[in-house]
């Protein structure tokens, strides 16, 4: 587990963001080819709009090539959905992890919309194209999304119970805490006014006056 204790907010986030690899799942260059075209195709295009040939187009491979690592361009998704939610699961326990609530939660949300805006190719695919799974594949990913709720809720109910949050629905704050990162997926776009630096740093003091959390 990555401590956050020490330095500033954006030093913290950056320590647990350093250990996130989006790609550690797939092991060999041929999988991550395979997975890294499937991913700009399905931004690109739509999950529906892609076809294994785009896919197979994009990974300098042969359709029937594919099949010998992915059953179908869903477990595709599904594999991209459970990896991307898995690392966001990471993250929040391991801020989550700090003592200190209200350290816990600033570095929470920095690390947790910088990764959305560094990574908002991937996140945009994991958020808004989950309709398109199984029922039992979508189960999983809504069980990952559940326990990352969790933490989050479980964070802010140990501050408003230390008097450092002033919070009248802890679900309902943790839910607008995680949107206010997942919705940075949708419309970030690089070179604008914002860095992914500096939108942590905004969002993170954002949600600390939402929580009544000190300046």
């Amino acid at each position: 587990m990555v401590r956050v204790t020490g330095g500033t907010t954006a030093e913290a986030g950056e320590r647990i963001l350093a250990g996130l690899d989006l790609w550690a799942e797939w092991a060999t260059a041929t999988q991550r080819a395979i997975v890294g075209a499937a991913l700009e195709s399905f931004a690109e295009r739509g999950f529906h709009g892609t076809s294994l040939k785009h896919i197979a187009q994009g990974s300098g491979l042969s359709t029937a090539a594919l099949y010998v690592h992915f059953a179908s361009k869903e477990e595709l998704l599904f594999a991209l959905s459970r990896r991307g939610h898995t690392i966001a699961l990471e993250l929040v326990r391991a801020a989550a992890a700090e003592p200190d609530p209200v350290t816990a939660l600033r570095v929470l949300v920095y690390a947790f919309t910088r990764w959305h805006a560094e990574q908002r190719t991937t996140a945009r695919v994991v958020q808004y194209e989950q309709g398109a799974l199984t029922a039992a594949h979508a189960e999983v990913i809504a069980e990952l999304r559940r326990d990352t709720e969790r933490v989050v809720r479980n964070l802010i109910t140990r501050g408003s119970e230390a008097g450092a949050f002033a919070v009248p629905d802890v679900r309902g704050a943790s839910a607008a805490v995680l949107s206010l990162g997942i919705d940075v997926a949708r419309w970030y776009v690089p070179g604008g006014a914002w860095t992914p630096d500096a939108l942590g740093l905004l969002y993170a003091e954002l949600a600390g006056r939402m929580l009544g959390m000190p300046a």
